[in-house]
């Protein structure tokens, strides 16, 4: 009898806890249902209003930075290192002296081609005294003015091979490291400095081909590199190159930009823009209030429903090239269409907003 009295409690508690549980949470999805029939709060945003603006077309493109002329400076000829005469890092002009070879052995040949020159020079003129006095024959003049044009022949030859003991910059430019050192022996054609000429300097690219109609000699170029970002280095279309790549579908073009600082430098990676001669207006709007996207490109445009309330429909869009922070839009606005700048990835087509910051009004005020 105790043991059913006692079984009897366990089963009254157990039910008493049991539909506690249950009648609290029929209260609280009795309170989610009242929440979730109420209308949910516009979303605040920023917005700003799509404008026309006139710019300049340009094509963007990646290409090198170039020298206009960049070697590395050799010799012709073997032999020991004399002497020195720059610095890495100088500046040189043409003809300027970079190293003299040891030339004893030349300067010793040279002086015996003179001295056999002179002798030949000698025995031609008492031939050519002797000649109108028939003393000798023609054939005898004609062998001895073959041995003097022989003679100072030999004379130039040796000046020659001479002069390549000496090397000089062939333009004026930078010189970079030194890559020989005084009293080393250096053989035919070793390389003894780079020598660039960086003002002004190339930079070499590519276009696509359907842009090929896009572009002419002396449109304006503006280049920037990763080097000086603060930067941009103007200049102009210098050529076009006559062939199509057939593997990439690509035209080789080559511009020539300004370099009075030498702050560019061969090899260096551009970034470069070829603007168009005619200005054309587009349709922009921030960045900011463009979604990139794989299936395409969107805005959230604002707009009345028929309650007169705000709210925002999503719409695809062509995009175009960028420029101080603005993205030209060629298809999908208008102008004056306002767009959500500012909170994009909360929100979803037809859902009420509240303009929190209109990004046109300081501008307006500003003027």
């Amino acid at each position: 009898m105790r043991t059913a009295s006692r079984f009897l409690i366990v089963i009254i508690f157990l039910g008493v806890v049991l539909g506690g549980i249950f009648g609290y949470k029929f209260y609280q999805f009795d309170q989610m249902e009242e929440q979730s029939s109420q209308p949910q709060p516009p979303a605040k945003i920023s917005a700003t209003t799509a404008r026309a603006e006139s710019w300049t077309p340009e094509l963007k493109a990646v290409g090198s930075v170039e020298a206009i002329n960049g070697i590395r400076v050799a010799n012709e000829v073997p032999g020991v290192v004399e002497t020195i005469s720059f610095e890495s890092g100088d500046e040189v002009n043409k003809g300027d002296v970079l190293i003299r070879l040891d030339a004893a052995i030349d300067e010793a040949a040279l002086r015996t081609r003179r001295a056999e020159a002179q002798l030949a020079e000698q025995e031609f003129a008492r031939v050519s005294d002797l000649l109108p006095k028939r003393a000798v024959s023609q054939s005898q003049y004609d062998e001895v003015k073959a041995n003097f044009d022989a003679a100072r022949a030999r004379v130039n030859e040796a000046e020659a091979q001479l002069s390549k003991k000496v090397i000089r910059a062939p333009f004026d430019g930078k010189l970079g490291l030194r890559l020989i050192d005084q009293g080393e022996y250096i053989g035919t054609g070793t390389a003894i400095v780079e020598i660039n000429m960086l003002n002004p300097i190339y930079v070499d690219y590519t276009l696509s081909e359907k842009d090929l109609s896009k572009v002419a000699r002396d449109y304006d170029v503006v280049a920037t590199v990763a080097a000086v970002p603060e930067r941009t280095f103007e200049g102009r279309v210098s050529a076009i190159n006559t062939s199509v790549n057939p593997q990439t579908r690509t035209v080789r073009i080559r511009a020539t930009l300004e370099n009075e600082d030498n702050l560019l430098r061969p090899g260096m990676f551009a970034t470069i823009s070829t603007r168009q001669p005619e200005d054309r207006e587009v349709i922009t709007v921030p960045r900011t209030a463009i979604s990139y996207n794989t299936y395409g490109d969107f805005v959230f445009v604002v707009a009345e429903n028929d309650d007169g309330e705000l709210i925002v429909n999503r719409r695809t869009v062509q995009t175009g090239n960028t420029r101080d922070g603005r993205v030209a839009v060629t298809d999908g606005l208008e102008d004056g269409e306002q767009v959500v700048s500012k909170g994009l990835l909360r929100l979803r087509a037809g859902q009420r907003v509240e303009i929190q910051d209109d990004s046109d009004k300081p501008a307006e005020a500003s003027e």
